[in-house]
């Protein structure tokens, strides 16, 4: 294991009582970078280690000497600076380094007493950033290292420039942008903001020991999509995440689905901090056998041991159709890829699945199960 030589005892203990079996692609090769002091682009799908990719080099780097804020780690989502200040309070257990989060649609007044006590690491989304900024309230000329998580949406149109004006806002920085998929204009704004970035692409190819998963289809009408999602949430070890093209569905779906008591819960964007935490952590414990999603909402979110990935709504396009996909069938453990396929989607659903390694199946549901085969199954096992 290369990096690990390179680091303090206390994370190389650490990473040991972790018990991982392998080093990921992504850590092997964006840490080294990391401890060097390069400006990284580093691609590379959802689930495969980012996240303690740039943590452990974060926490390797930081001077406890010093109580400044050292490292800026910028989100675009409050789930995701939640589930990452996880990892870090996990990493910084037992030292010196203080970890603050300052997200969106939290308490800024509780934020500002913790940035009182100078901690070394901050994360947070642009928003809340900015204001702590422009009130003086976050002081970022002493920042150093700036990680950006989920890159592509931090440099989108849409936060593109207070992202911008919080990195302008530092002197001597090191910046590193990781994402599931770097597009050509994110390459662009990119280099106006490195300094002769190393490229990191890590494909799903690489990644070692992958499940099997199968790729499947029910065929449904629209009205019905919700009464068989609730029929699913009851399957025996079901551990689904749900995905809908929109926001309005969701809500509709939701409403329905808790009237009937389904063990499903949801996450969109109209919740608040509890009410997500809350969603969160029943799916995690297994109070709940589902958790449905538009794809906003669910970005950057990983979540361990996903049976299956269900396609609510047929995605809009096949990179949206593998990114919700390569959310099951992770570290080895077999999944499954559900699409409720209505009439008007089918040569959509094809032109999808076409360049998958095998042909999709066709299930049916048959006395309270799914099963493989078609309507015609049916008949025959009901003669």
């Amino acid at each position: 294991m290369t990096f690990l030589q390179n680091l303090n005892e206390t994370l190389q203990e650490k990473w040991a009582k972790s018990n991982f079996a392998f080093e990921m692609p992504i850590q092997s090769q964006l840490i080294p970078h990391m401890l060097d002091g390069s400006d990284i682009v580093a691609e590379s799908p959802t689930g495969t280690g980012k996240t303690l990719a740039y943590v452990i080099p974060l926490l390797q780097k930081v001077d406890t000497t010093k109580k400044q804020t050292q490292a800026l780690v910028m989100v675009p989502s409050q789930e995701l600076g939640m589930q990452i200040v996880e990892v870090f309070r996990e990493w910084t257990a037992g030292t010196d380094i203080s970890v603050a989060q300052l997200i969106g649609g939290a308490n800024i007044n509780r934020q500002i007493e913790k940035l009182k006590k100078k901690p070394q690491i901050v994360v947070g989304t642009p928003g809340r950033l900015q204001e702590l900024i422009r009130t003086k309230k976050l002081k970022i000329h002493e920042v150093k290292m700036i990680v950006l998580d989920e890159g592509d949406q931090l440099l989108s149109r849409e936060h593109r420039s207070i992202v911008k004006g919080i990195i302008d806002g530092t002197q001597e920085r090191q910046l590193v942008v990781t994402s599931a998929t770097i597009t050509d204009e994110i390459e662009i704004v990119v280099e106006q903001l490195m300094k002769n970035p190393v490229r990191i692409q890590v494909t799903a190819e690489e990644l070692p020991s992958q499940g099997e998963v199968i790729h499947s289809f029910v065929k449904t009408e629209p009205r019905d999509k919700t009464d068989f999602l609730r029929r699913l949430s009851h399957q025996e070890g079901m551990r689904g995440l749900a995905f809908v093209n929109s926001l309005d569905q969701l809500v509709m779906k939701e409403s329905k689905l808790s009237y009937r008591n389904a063990p499903i819960v949801s996450l969109h964007a109209d919740l608040n901090k509890e009410e997500r935490k809350k969603a969160l952590d029943d799916f995690k414990n297994g109070k709940a056998h589902i958790l449905i999603a538009t794809d906003v909402a669910a970005r950057g979110l990983d979540i361990s041991g996903v049976t299956h990935v269900i396609h609510v709504d047929v995605p809009q396009s096949i990179e949206q159709y593998l990114h919700r996909s390569g959310r099951t069938g992770r570290a080895g453990e077999d999944g499954e890829v559900l699409t409720l396929l209505t009439y008007t989607d089918e040569k959509t659903y094809k032109k999808w699945t076409k360049e998958l390694p095998s042909k999709p199946v066709q299930k049916v549901w048959y006395r309270g199960e799914l099963i493989e085969g078609s309507s015609k199954t049916i008949e025959k096992k009901g003669r």
